[in-house]
């Protein structure tokens, strides 16, 4: 079984103490105790492994015995989400990073319902953090700020727009270097708009898949097929 992951900023040094809402998380949730391993990761590509030497109530010390740097997936994944109602949007965020997206970007298209605010940038980022520990990853996502249609236009990589109507299938694209899924809203995406994003407009299978799954989905196969999986 894989060692259990904190987040910690600085591992410059050979024993960390783990405090904070993380060295709680360790203590009193994850019950961390002296002897087991634990990895501690600053969300940019550095993994520290070590043993747990010490708690108290509401921190852990760790003794670093190993320390690496591992280098960034490739090509680079970027999901373009559609704001979602309810928590279907903290849902597609946590999907999305368990499989291993790089950059997700909040989008307010044309047909979204729902609206964004410094809370929701808040909770897509604390939801992606929180995914990315549990998944074991030492690079976690980027939640960017909310984008408009133009924003998207402008992303860096390979723009391809999951659309039900599409006659091509994301598993028959021919893939380019870093590449970016567009995941429209509950209320899909319209003829002006997807004319206006550009790209290539590609479909998953006969089915319609909510937009809180179908940028895990995509990412999946976008995954298997580039090597990054």
């Amino acid at each position: 079984m894989t060692n259990p992951v904190f987040l910690c900023p600085d591992l410059s040094r050979d024993t960390v103490l783990l405090d904070g809402p993380e060295g709680r998380h360790a203590a009193l949730v994850r019950r961390m105790r002296v002897g087991e391993p634990i990895d501690l990761v600053d969300g940019q590509g550095t993994r520290a492994t070590g043993a747990v030497v010490a708690t108290t109530k509401d921190t852990v010390t760790v003794d670093v015995s190993a320390r690496s740097l591992e280098p960034a997936p490739a090509p680079r994944l970027t999901v373009v989400q559609a704001l979602a109602r309810g928590d279907r949007g903290e849902l597609a965020v946590e999907l999305m990073t368990e499989v291993g997206v790089d950059v997700v970007v909040p989008w307010a298209a044309a047909r979204c319902i729902a609206k964004w605010t410094d809370k929701s940038l808040q909770r897509w980022r604390s939801t992606a953090q929180e995914a990315a520990k549990q998944s074991r990853r030492a690079w976690f996502p980027e939640v960017r700020e909310v984008a408009s249609t133009a924003d998207v236009v402008g992303l860096p990589g390979q723009l391809l727009v999951l659309h039900e109507e599409a006659s091509t299938p994301l598993s028959a694209v021919e893939l380019n270097g870093d590449v970016v899924l567009v995941v429209g809203p509950e209320g899909g995406i319209g003829a002006d708009e997807l004319a206006a994003l550009g790209g290539t407009a590609v479909r998953l299978g006969d089915t319609v898949l909510r937009t809180s799954t179908a940028g895990a989905a995509a990412a999946a196969v976008v995954s298997s097929r580039t090597g990054r999986w």
